[in-house]
């Protein structure tokens, strides 16, 4: 079925540890992600890169937290692109470090509420990401959003106001692998579905995706789908600031956007965290791109040949 879909780019790079995020939407671009899908049949919109407000006037007593004002910036103007975006289309988030999540969440959630539909969270990801301005020891501000945006205390009068928090039973993350113990705590009392890498080694990605997109069709809900590169093994995707061993393989992944397009529940989607000062002559950008083709209708039988 042909959809209606909007390119943002978020080129946030504050949020990370390193530099290069920045031009994670240009590379996507020169990857041929617009042309790809629109090979599949679909209307899609480039709508060009977001830029963020003036920097919020914010400190935190936590000495570690790195560009507090301006990724508070930046989740204003991104929560404000999302809302508006799907409101008649398919929005995907062309990033940028995974901190543009805080944005893409609040706005997509508050979406989801304008509809009266319930919403949901697909979290791809080798990091949990639900640290808090008090939790988090780096300082990257790539380790709050889901926090934030579940509502987890600490967050008021330093981010924007949460217009509608995202359900902790409402979210799913997959290929967890590196979680500290902060992360696991809150973790385990918030009532996330955690399916980490040893699950999915034991019963392999399809059963617990198709168990979680089932709750989704069965609440009539709204999906989100939030994509880090490093959700993906650093061997298969190095372009990445985070890399962590023994991620999802080219199969698994391509496995889990197949079946989230034949369920036609996805309604937003992100592409978080390419780096590409770091990839290898646009390696990581090609999967990415190929992903997001295989999640908006491209099948296994049509991967070109191609030579690496």
């Amino acid at each position: 079925m042909a959809r209606q879909i909007r390119l943002i780019g978020v080129p946030v790079e504050e949020g990370a540890g390193r530099l290069g995020c920045e031009m994670g939407p240009s590379a996507y671009r020169a990857a041929g992600l617009r042309e790809a899908l629109v090979a599949l049949g679909h209307d899609v919109t480039d709508c060009g890169n977001l830029a963020p407000g003036p920097d919020h006037p914010v400190q935190h007593p936590n000495p570690a937290i790195r560009h507090l004002g301006r990724i508070a910036a930046w989740t204003e103007t991104i929560a404000a692109a999302a809302f508006a975006a799907s409101a008649e289309a398919m929005p995907i988030f062309l990033g940028g470090d995974h901190s543009l999540a805080a944005g893409t969440l609040s706005g997509m959630a508050q979406r989801a509420a304008a509809n009266g539909r319930p919403f949901f969270v697909l979290w791809l990801d080798a990091h949990s990401d639900i640290h808090t301005l008090e939790t988090t020891q780096s300082g990257n501000l790539h380790g709050v959003p889901v926090g934030y945006a579940t509502g987890a205390p600490g967050f008021a009068g330093y981010f924007p106001p949460l217009p509608v928090p995202v359900d902790p039973a409402h979210v799913c993350m997959m290929g967890l692998r590196s979680v500290d113990p902060a992360e696991n705590e809150a973790l385990r009392r918030a009532g996330f579905t955690i399916h980490d890498m040893r699950a999915i080694d034991e019963s392999g990605i399809g059963a617990p995706l198709r168990d979680f997109l089932a709750r989704v069709a069965a609440a009539g809900g709204m999906l989100h789908v939030s994509l880090d590169v490093d959700f993906l093994d650093p061997g298969i995707a190095p372009g990445v600031g985070t890399t962590v061993p023994g991620g999802a393989t080219f199969r698994e992944a391509h496995l889990a956007m197949e079946l989230l397009h034949d369920s036609g529940l996805v309604t937003s989607l992100d592409l978080a965290e390419l780096n590409p000062f770091l990839d290898e002559r646009g390696r990581t950008a090609l999967l990415m791109t190929d992903l997001a083709a295989s999640l908006l209708g491209k099948r296994v039988m049509e991967r070109p040949t191609r030579s690496f």
